[in-house]
């Protein structure tokens, strides 16, 4: 998240230092000014029920009520997060410890009146999901985000802010951006919007540091890992990261200017965590219920993601979050870039790492691809559409679900909009590929912080190719539109081929099924509109109760009726929707629809020396290469 107001010089970053606060010393972290006017103390004298008590006090408060809230989102969540519902037991007294009467006329917050120029709320906080958005307090840690952990004031959103931690345990140490201050145990933040934009974890973690760049653009980038596995899996996984990001700075041509000097991943890898990443201006936060195994696919690919954000969103930024608004859901019609263009450097970047195959980026690419090109939604609209749902389905919940017909996820979809940018450039402009256009919007828009709207991506595009034909063409087609180019002969450049996953197996709109507690067998997921399912009126949670001449008794029975199919062959289907009455239709069996890339060796198609040139250019050279020996036919 952008910071509104740049913090002092004098201010450095709070880390998760091996010293327990208790045990630091002034030595240690840097000398700030007097108490700030607001302040937080947090401890957790009830950790194992999942609870944090708070005490926020504002001083020099003017006269009349002060009006205190807790905030309905999240910098990096687009969806409206309604954190008040974790907050009870709150009083407020004034200066002299005078209670004070509150007064609460909605759900989000209270009104304080009478006080004597200071107010002090004291509240509890439970707190029981470890990810990127809401808070997790148990006896291993305090996982705090902080718009789900602080209440704030109207009209202080610029005043430095204190907080000061009390640990639940004494081994428990701090990772955070915050900045430290010369009292033990308390952090600095230069405003409210640098507070709500640095999650904090206190536990018993494992860290590990190193330095990148040079000179003035020297930083340290530092892994705190709350995990419950050895300090040896921790040094995999730091060498794992050291060669990965690297490959972020060569995208970008520069490392950002981190505000004190470092950058911090705070990683919770632990059986009570829920699997997220969520990125921040000097820190991210990664999340997951998967141990480190020595390969750490899953952890990779979200540090690969979520550091992309380090220039890509927090820098490089989205007019319509600046400022970020933490009354309301904050929309942009760009998140098929900010999210989507990052989905796709992220899975590149740990290839041109040499940390995966060709093989394994073309499997999650695969499944990327396949995905956008069959979703029904994107039929509708495009990716600027998409982007601007997502209030509906950020991590949002609803009792009446949202249709596949409707959304489309910015990531995936984005992603593909980037795969076909990158190598539309590369076919029409040689010497041009998608890393030079985001180094253009980077200086622009990303080293300098001035934030974008739509028609300055589409600018730079024409800038880069001086050509801006190319680029209203695909901006009206692919961004604005819902039209993807055809990828087949794209992807050829790279000797990959573009081709039915299943050319032999038939298709009659969805393959998924459940069985219920009464044995029977219904469909798991919608079939989409135009497909033979739909057709005949078969939507989800029907019950199938044949199809052909087989009796549908088990999942099982449907797989292998569904594996009889040839395409272009008729079927006959009975099922029973939800008002109760059999139906039966005749289907004609399409073939299936899904999608694979493949490289064309593996295929058992030569692939051309200008082949292989594109792509080692493309993905990175063949060193990580050489056990890709499988053949598919």
């Amino acid at each position: 998240m952008r910071i509104l107001t740049r913090p002092a010089a004098l201010l450095l970053l709070a880390f998760a230092t091996p010293i327990p606060i208790a045990a630091q010393t002034p030595d240690t972290i840097a000398s700030t000014a007097d108490d700030a006017p607001v302040r937080y103390d947090i401890s957790f004298p009830d950790a194992a029920h999942h609870q944090a008590r708070i005490v926020a006090t504002w001083r020099g408060v003017p006269a009349g009520p002060l009006r205190v809230q807790m905030s309905r989102s999240s910098p990096g969540r687009y969806a409206l997060h309604e954190f008040a519902k974790n907050v009870y037991a709150v009083s407020a007294t004034d200066g002299a410890g005078r209670a004070l009467p509150l007064t609460r006329t909605d759900p989000y917050g209270w009104s304080v009146a009478g006080h004597d120029g200071t107010v002090r709320i004291t509240y509890s906080l439970y707190g029981d999901r470890g990810d990127g958005t809401y808070a997790q307090i148990d006896t291993t840690h305090a996982h705090l985000n902080m718009p789900a952990t602080i209440l704030w004031a109207t009209g202080y959103d610029d005043h430095p802010i204190d907080l000061t931690f009390t640990p639940a345990a004494p081994d428990w140490t701090v990772a955070t951006q915050l900045a430290t201050t010369n009292t033990p145990g308390r952090y600095r933040a230069a405003n409210l919007q640098y507070l709500m934009d640095s999650p904090t974890e206190l536990s018993r973690h494992d860290v590990r540091e190193w330095q990148v760049g040079d000179g003035a653009d020297r930083y340290t980038i530092r892994l705190a890992v709350h995990h419950p596995g050895t300090p040896a899996d921790v040094d995999r996984f730091a060498e794992q990261v050291k060669a990965l990001i690297p490959q972020h700075r060569a995208l970008f041509g520069e490392w950002p200017r981190f505000d004190h000097g470092s950058y911090t991943f705070i990683a919770d890898y632990m059986p009570q965590a829920s699997g997220d990443g969520m990125e921040h201006r000097n820190s991210t936060i990664v999340t997951g219920t998967a141990p480190l195994d020595g390969s750490n696919t899953a952890q990779l690919g979200t540090v690969a993601h979520e550091f992309v954000h380090a220039w890509n969103v927090e820098r490089l930024r989205p007019a319509e979050l600046e400022p970020f608004d933490f009354t309301r859901a904050n929309p942009t019609p760009s998140l098929w870039f900010a999210e989507g263009f990052t989905q796709y450097y992220g899975p590149l970047l740990i290839r041109r790492a040499g940390l995966s195959t060709t093989d394994a980026w073309l499997a999650d690419m695969s499944q990327t691809l396949d995905y956008v090109v069959n979703a029904p939604a994107r039929q509708l609209a495009g990716p600027m559409e998409m982007s601007l749902r997502a209030p509906f389905a950020d991590a949002a919940t609803s009792i009446d679900p949202v249709s596949p017909n409707v959304f489309l996820s910015y990531y995936p979809y984005g992603a593909v909009v980037a795969l076909a940018l990158d190598l539309s450039l590369r076919r029409q402009f040689p010497k041009l590929t998608l890393d030079d256009y985001m180094r253009l919007l980077w200086r622009t828009h990303g080293r300098t912080e001035k934030p974008y709207v739509t028609a300055d991506l589409r600018s730079a595009l024409a800038q880069l190719t001086g050509d801006a034909a190319f680029a209203h063409r695909f901006f009206a087609q692919t961004v604005e539109g819902h039209a993807l180019p055809d990828m087949a002969p794209l992807l050829a450049q790279a000797g990959l081929l573009l081709r039915p996953a299943h050319p032999a197996r038939g298709w009659i709109g969805t393959r998924a099924a459940n069985a219920t507690p009464a044995g029977e067998v219904v469909l798991a997921a919608a079939p989409p509109p135009g497909s033979p399912l739909y057709v005949a009126g078969a939507d989800k949670g029907d019950r199938i109760v044949a199809l052909g001449t087989t009796p549908l008794a088990t999942v099982a029975d449907w797989d292998a009726a569904l594996a009889r199919l040839a395409p272009d062959s008729d079927v006959a289907v009975r099922f029973v929707p939800r008002d109760g009455r059999e139906r039966q239709a005749t289907l004609r069996v399409r073939p299936d629809p899904a999608l694979e890339v493949v490289r064309a060796e593996a295929a058992g198609v030569p692939l051309t020396a200008g082949q292989r040139r594109f792509r080692n250019a493309w993905l990175g050279g063949p060193s990580a290469d050489r056990q890709e020996t499988t053949v598919r036919r």
